[in-house]
């Protein structure tokens, strides 16, 4: 007779095959053609966007940088009070949680949040855009292009097969640091005048770092435990994280510690 253990994960392998039947008719969920096509034309425009600019005036955008910096604080702080309220109120644990795959309610408002995070992502690729329009060439990097575009694919993978569980963690934790970072950004589109108040970008760079870590100290613990989780998602979080705490270490150092030393001499 199958143990419960044996059952959960010939059910991850139905879900995996299929999708989550809940979220599979959700816009840009239900192919990967949609997400595929947005990550095309960014990598277009990101490629193209430079030289389009090349004899056209800078913008400076200050109305609209505020406007949408302000709108993606107040959606981070939507997306982290539901991620939280939701884990609490459904006792999710920190230490292993399956996804509930139910139509409940709270399993339902999981899911939701979810979608709104993968979204987010999408939402999020106006950054780039706003460089470009800017004339900001030297921030458009490869941490930040390989951030935003892989980002997508990822949330798409977890709203498409795994909306909950484990995942909520990293939602709820990068909404949490999004919160600050788009705060910043919305105080830096007042100008210079603002460059005063702008002291604690360091400690903005030392935030996302301590994500990245709890992030991968999370997803870590349950490839060594018998979590009801699909390991795949676990490892595939935890290797990506781990790219991204290389690459921040990297930006931090030259940006902090490397280029600090440079103005000294």
């Amino acid at each position: 007779m199958a143990s419960t253990w044996q059952k959960t994960q010939e059910f991850y392998n139905w879900i995996l095959e299929s999708g989550d039947p809940r979220t599979d008719s959700w816009p840009l969920v239900y192919s990967p053609l949609p997400v595929t096509l947005v990550f095309t034309s960014y990598l277009f425009m990101v490629a193209l966007g430079p030289s389009c600019m090349r004899r056209r005036r800078r913008l400076e955008l200050r109305a609209p940088l505020l406007a949408y910096n302000l709108a993606m604080v107040a959606l981070s702080s939507y997306m982290f009070y539901e991620f939280l309220v939701t884990s609490v109120l459904a006792n999710y644990s920190y230490l292993c949680q399956p996804v509930d795959y139910s139509r409940s309610e709270l399993g339902m408002r999981m899911a939701r949040v979810c979608w709104w995070f993968f979204f987010s992502k999408v939402i999020e690729l106006l950054d780039t855009v706003f460089l470009i329009l800017r004339k900001k060439q030297e921030q458009v990097t490869f941490l930040h292009v390989y951030h935003h575009g892989s980002m997508l694919f990822n949330w798409w993978s977890g709203v498409k097969y795994v909306p909950g569980g484990q995942a909520f963690f990293v939602g709820m934790l990068n909404s949490f640091v999004h919160i600050f970072m788009y705060g910043y950004y919305a105080l830096a589109s007042l100008g210079p005048r603002m460059r005063q108040h702008l002291w604690w970008k360091r400690y903005l760079t030392i935030l996302q770092l301590c994500q990245f870590v709890a992030i991968a100290a999370h997803s870590s613990y349950n490839l060594f435990t018998e979590c009801p989780f699909p390991d795949g998602f676990n490892t595939a979080v935890f290797l990506y994280i781990l790219s991204l705490l290389a690459l921040f270490l990297r930006f931090y150092y030259h940006t902090y510690v490397r280029g600090k030393q440079e103005k000294l001499t």
